[in-house]
């Protein structure tokens, strides 16, 4: 399996101007192929890939894009792949033979754009030097400060530079799987806002709030920022601060995110979640708090390391009522508001309601996983 490993890397003066060159290149070639393309889809006659490329080759022989052979060619030929893969994921969205939510068509990039990247593959001969750098071809050797050595010798690396100024260099790399020693547990969790998550076991995280902490800074960082003259330089800068405050943010809550789904990985044989809507959730009255929380990436990080680590994972329907089936005699009962936080059964049985959630996922999920194993749903007669 294909993982990214990213580093922070830290160009120097003058590597930051070849790279603030390389991603204008990029950008201009991938918008120049994207004009074709729909200049060509409004005349009728479509324009195949090879003919994109050729195209590049004999703009960076005219003098308005001369320029453009200053960059590595492998850069640009990369930015034609990525507006190919757009339109293959806009087409195969459409057709419905992309699963996910739809993809719109791809659409011009801007300078002015948070987020700036080119990719180097292997046609480019990247490589790590004997002192540790990073030799990019036209660029030179860039300094990265590696966390943790490479698995395998990387096929591509992507450097970014994001909102915030920083310089990032992003490794794919081929790793093996690492199933980890068999465990007799499993769990099921409950995802909430008041409770980040409620476990089967029933062990409780609690919901850091990491915006909602953050917000007093980010306030008066974007107060500074409405007050600056539009086109001005305090006004740049003041926009990075804000950048930098939401990235702090941003980066604690992954960090945070990554520490708790290993944790649950690796104490588990299997883990069970429900499929929440949290691009509908993030709709409603309660957006900053689910954007806060970060249920998607959270549910990914368990799904990516439970592939990895020969872990179990397994996502209950959305429309399962675990908050209203009583987890002791299977009935179920009426809808309940978000402020009833524990209910009594007809039954007799006092349950508290994201436990019992958890505890009716871990049921319904282990049905399901052992249904789609081949062993036996249903106790024996």
């Amino acid at each position: 399996m294909q993982l990214r490993y990213n580093f922070r890397v830290y160009p120097t003066v003058g590597q930051q101007r070849s790279l603030a060159q390389a991603f204008g290149c990029a950008r201009v070639v991938f918008n120049d192929a994207l004009a074709i393309r729909q200049q060509a889809f409004r005349e009728g006659r479509r324009v195949s890939d090879a003919e994109l490329s050729k195209l590049l080759t004999e703009s960076k022989k005219t003098p308005q894009r001369l320029w453009l052979a200053e960059v590595s060619a492998v850069v640009l030929q990369q930015a034609l792949a990525d507006l190919n893969t757009a339109y293959r994921n806009f087409f195969g969205s459409v057709t419905g033979a992309r699963k996910g939510g739809k993809v719109a068509p791809p659409r011009f990039r801007s300078r002015k754009d948070n987020r700036q990247a080119i990719r180097f593959t292997k046609n480019a001969r990247f490589a790590v030097t004997a002192g540790r750098k990073l030799r990019l071809p036209k660029i030179g050797d860039v300094a990265v400060r590696w966390s943790r050595d490479l698995p395998s010798d990387p096929s591509s690396v992507t450097l970014v530079k994001d909102a915030a100024g920083r310089y990032f260099a992003s490794f794919v790399v081929e790793v093996d799987e690492q199933p980890l020693p068999v465990s007799d547990s499993e769990v099921g969790i409950d995802l909430g806002l008041t409770t980040f998550a409620v476990l089967s076991s029933g062990k409780t995280i609690d919901n850091p709030r990491f915006l909602r902490r953050a917000e007093r800074t980010l306030r008066k960082a974007q107060q500074m920022l409405s007050c600056k003259e539009k086109g001005g330089k305090n006004r740049a800068k003041a926009r990075v601060k804000v950048a930098r405050a939401h990235a702090r943010v941003a980066d604690t809550r992954r960090d945070w995110a990554h520490k708790q789904s290993t944790m649950i990985i690796r104490d588990n044989q299997a883990v069970f979640v429900e499929d929440l809507c949290v691009k509908g959730l993030a709709r409603t009255r309660l957006a900053k708090s689910v954007h806060d929380a970060g249920w998607g990436m959270f549910i990914r990080m368990l799904e990516e390391k439970a592939a990895r680590y020969g872990r179990a994972f397994l996502k209950v329907d959305r429309f399962f009522p675990s908050s209203r089936l009583c987890s002791v005699c299977g009935v179920v009962s009426g809808k309940k508001p978000l402020h009833v936080r524990e209910w009594s059964c007809v039954c007799g049985a006092v349950h508290d309601r994201d436990l019992n959630a958890a505890m009716n996922i871990h049921a319904a999920g282990r049905a399901e996983w052992l249904n789609a194993c081949g062993g036996a749903v249903s106790p024996a007669a």
